[in-house]
């Protein structure tokens, strides 16, 4: 098996949240997490967005990860009481959850005496065998069990756990693309474009169609973990453009 054949990891991410549902808030940690794990090559493959909802957390939690290399959750590991991912994680792998004395002696300095109440020490339970990640942001940890990382759902602090999850991760081949620009509704390329992705199986096209007052526009982004077959197939799709009259920029991604 030559190193192309090695099938690269893989990633869901599981957000959490009523407030994400309502609408109320707009999720921007996917985006960061797909990006992220890119760089490491790894794929995202699914994204699910669940309620605050013990049992149902726990569901998708468990669909998830029987299904991808890693599962990565965002949201519900504060101090109120819909906070309720602990305990879905906890649930989804059948073990307790409990007080982790690590989590506690990283938060209780952060308070006055007297202040490291009851709902503020929810922050520091963890299911039994996970392992803490890091938070320089506000301190209190997330954590990971297994293939599952729980991240919180606040964007600032959910990249800085990031960066203590990336040394745990396996790399895959990182993907490359280009990128094709040109002043044309996509209808009137879609059969060569589906014909240059019949001849080059290795790479994935995607059209992505756009409309300004000068008219229609599309870009035509080639991805793949092979450089000479992106190559190919980008300049397979710049003649076919060439052969129909059509003008073309390529774009640095």
């Amino acid at each position: 098996m030559t190193e192309e054949d090695v099938p690269s990891p893989t990633a869901a991410v599981l957000l959490i949240g009523d407030e994400l549902l309502s609408g109320r808030t707009q999720d921007s940690n996917l985006a960061y997490i797909a990006k992220f794990l890119a760089t490491y090559g790894i794929d995202v493959c699914e994204a699910r967005m669940v309620r605050d909802r013990e049992e149902e957390i726990a569901a998708a939690l468990n669909v998830l990860r029987q299904h991808y290399t890693y599962v990565f959750t965002t949201g519900g590991i504060g101090p109120t009481h819909d906070d309720i991912t602990t305990d879905a994680v906890g649930r989804a792998f059948g073990v307790p959850v409990d007080y982790h004395p690590e989590a506690l002696a990283l938060l209780a300095p952060r308070y006055k005496p007297g202040e490291f109440n009851d709902m503020r020490r929810r922050m520091a339970r963890i299911p039994e065998g996970a392992t803490l990640i890091r938070n320089s942001v506000s301190t209190a940890p997330g954590f990971q069990i297994a293939n599952v990382f729980v991240l919180a759902g606040v964007p600032m602090i959910m990249r800085a756990m990031l960066e203590d999850v990336g040394p745990r991760l396996a790399r895959g081949r990182v993907v490359i693309s280009q990128t094709i620009s040109a002043q044309i509704g996509e209808g009137r390329i879609a059969g060569a474009l589906a014909q240059v992705q019949r001849e080059h199986p290795a790479v994935i096209i995607g059209s992505y169609p756009a409309f300004a007052e000068s008219g229609p526009r599309v870009q035509l982004v080639v991805r793949g973990r092979a450089g000479e077959a992106v190559e190919r197939a980008t300049s397979a799709i710049e003649a076919a453009l060439r052969q129909d009259g059509i003008s073309s920029t390529r774009i640095r991604d």
